[in-house]
């Protein structure tokens, strides 16, 4: 692929999105492109390069973004996510990449990973323009996690999370906690692999940071993104890792199972092993496959 990564910039609730457009070398007309949404926290240096430059040699463009509040993307509330929020701005950069000069608008995939799952099933769920999706080790059913929490943590936790939604409320300062700690502390992920796993995914220098408000805790075991997949028409590919502690893989099969053109993948590893070696280039060779089949 090119060297060459466009910064752009789109437009959201009022507020812009940074973002990078990788296209494919020597490209000899319209490409379709893929608009990538990532996860918990996450901002466009963790770990997604490495799929662009997949997707590019294949001849197919990619589009990466912060959302409002993270990474070099504007919004007054830093570090504060909203599930709403969002799902607009997926949905703003679906829009900003079908206008981009040198894209196919009726080529249009849309990937999440993690957290960006869930909106990738809840988005390609009422949006039928997509060509097809790809949800990576997808968060799909909050009520599925309610046993993962120790109760001691799980009334700490709804404690902040009241507290953060009468500062909401009120106007006043957001009640913050980290979005990844080791077990038995209070933070929004907690599993053995989930604050190694974000060092292991955000190069140095990355915006990334380990802040989150904590009223979304409680929030997300609430979202059920999953239980639409009978209205995904597009062709679905869920990739679900078996010894996932931050993603229920069960649900997530299910979602594959209920979606009309659902697929589904399994591979033996944990949720961070999909953005790293060795598993990267499975996880990415399948996802290669499957836009082959139906972008291309």
């Amino acid at each position: 692929m090119s060297d060459e990564r466009e910064d752009l910039e789109f437009t959201s609730g009022g507020d812009t999105c940074a973002a990078w457009l990788f296209r494919p070398e020597d490209a000899s007309g319209p490409v379709p492109i893929v608009v990538m949404a990532h996860g918990f926290t996450a901002t466009r240096e963790e770990s997604l390069t490495p799929f662009a430059e997949k997707f590019a040699a294949a001849g197919i463009a990619t589009l990466m973004f912060d959302y409002r509040g993270f990474g070099d993307s504007g919004g007054s509330e830093r570090q504060v996510l909203s599930i709403k929020r969002q799902l607009e701005d997926v949905s703003a950069a679906i829009g900003f990449a079908r206008g981009l000069v040198g894209i196919d608008p009726a080529r249009v995939a849309l990937w999440g990973s993690s957290f960006g799952g869930g909106l990738t099933l809840q988005t390609a769920a009422s949006d039928h323009s997509l060509t097809c999706a790809i949800a990576q080790v997808p968060f799909s059913d909050g009520p599925s996690m309610l046993g993962a929490v120790p109760p001691v943590n799980a009334m700490r936790l709804t404690a902040r999370a009241l507290a953060d939604i009468r500062a909401r409320r009120s106007g006043g300062s957001r009640v913050m906690i980290p979005a990844a700690g080791p077990p038995g502390t209070l933070a929004a992920m907690t599993s053995p692999d989930a604050l190694p796993g974000f060092e292991a995914i955000s190069p140095p220098g990355s915006r990334h940071r380990n802040s989150v408000n904590a009223s979304i805790a409680v929030e997300t075991l609430l979202w059920r993104p999953g239980r639409r997949a009978r209205q995904i028409s597009c062709p679905l590919l869920v990739q679900i890792a078996t010894n996932d502690l931050d993603t229920p893989p069960c649900p997530a099969a299910k979602v594959a199972a209920r979606a009309p053109r659902g697929e589904l993948r399994r591979y033996e590893c944990g949720h961070f092993d999909v953005y790293l070696e060795p598993w990267f280039d499975r996880v990415a060779g399948d996802q290669v496959e499957f836009l082959r089949r139906h972008l291309l």
